[in-house]
């Protein structure tokens, strides 16, 4: 099915991009929707198509916009517990456990926080971003815990997309990193692109890829016999590329307790606690979790602000490291 959308420019928009024309023009649809929109050839100025989002448009052009919906897929719901934070009628915040994939892609198509949305919510979700995206304002990884906004609607969801485009939106993790940081507090400005060796990894470049921003504060650093230095950090994200608080710790020589992707491959160790050792053995996945939110309630205005507590896996050890270092 086809929606046609058409406008004309105010006066006001003289010179300004396309993109950021429309995202001004249409509320329901996010500034990073119509640049897709955009770049797939579905949007006209003047009756002709251009693929550029920055193009200026001129006072009284006419534009076309032509919103394709996707076919539907097979998309099965399916009864999963969801650990809901918050909910009223436009939003959802919700606590992501471990292990839970945030939408369907290739190989897995079941066991998503999406099929659990599907099945509690059915279509009282936004559409913008795709029938296999329903609700799903931002992600995080599979092994990251914590915490979700959804959108129930496409206002909300435009809403709140163009707050994580300004970085308005505060977010903040809890992580468990080997070694030490230097210095103990700063930020990490760098462009992140995909891995040109290993596609599914992301890396650091000084000349192409996104920039990506993380500030970080070390709360504690536990120097304990027979166990490695460890520090206890807080990354504060102004953007959010992928696996970007990971590549940035890489960057910084060191790498998150339990993660296999970018930690150190078949570490071993010449003496270890036992009971730390064993802790860590249990821990599935990278030890980071995002425990705080904090947003402008696209309804009501307001701020408002999550928290969530650690996982178990991350929480023992933890306690362990607190218990052995006092």
């Amino acid at each position: 099915m086809n929606n046609t959308i058409k406008l004309s420019v105010d006066e006001k928009y003289n010179g300004k991009r396309l993109d950021i024309f429309l995202s001004n023009s249409i509320d329901q649809f996010t500034r990073s929707f119509l640049k897709k929109l955009i770049e797939n050839r579905q949007v006209k100025v003047n009756n002709k198509i251009h693929v550029s989002p920055s193009i200026k448009v001129k006072y009284q052009d006419e534009i076309i916009i032509s919103v394709n919906k996707e076919k539907k897929n097979n998309i099965i719901p399916k009864k999963i517990e969801l650990d809901i934070v918050f909910e009223d009628k436009s939003i959802l915040v919700i606590n992501k456990p471990k292990g839970m994939v945030v939408h369907p892609g290739a190989g897995n198509y079941e066991n998503t926080l999406v099929n659990a949305l599907l099945f509690k919510y059915k279509k009282n979700l936004s559409d913008i971003n795709g029938n296999l995206r329903p609700g799903i304002v931002h992600r995080i990884d599979k092994d990251t815990s914590g915490l979700l906004v959804i959108a129930k609607n496409n206002s909300a969801h435009a809403n709140l997309g163009k707050q994580f485009s300004d970085h308005t939106i505060k977010r903040k993790y809890m992580c468990l990193s080997w070694g030490v940081v230097r210095p103990l507090s700063g930020k990490i400005s760098t462009l992140i692109t995909r891995d040109k060796r290993n596609r599914q990894l992301m890396t650091v470049s000084e000349i192409n890829g996104k920039k990506a921003i993380t500030n970080y504060k070390t709360v504690k650093v536990f120097n304990i016999k027979d166990i490695p230095k460890i520090s206890l950090i807080e990354c504060e994200l102004e953007t959010g590329r992928t696996h970007q608080i990971r590549v940035h710790l890489k960057y910084k020589g060191t790498s998150l307790l339990g993660d296999k992707q970018y930690g150190k491959k078949n570490a071993r160790f010449k003496k270890i606690n036992g009971d730390f050792f064993n802790e860590l053995s249990k821990l599935s996945g990278q030890a980071l979790h995002a425990k705080t939110l904090e947003f402008t309630h696209p309804l009501t205005k307001k701020r408002i602000n999550f928290n969530s507590e650690l996982p178990n896996g991350f929480k023992k050890i933890l306690s362990l490291l607190e218990n052995l270092s006092s």
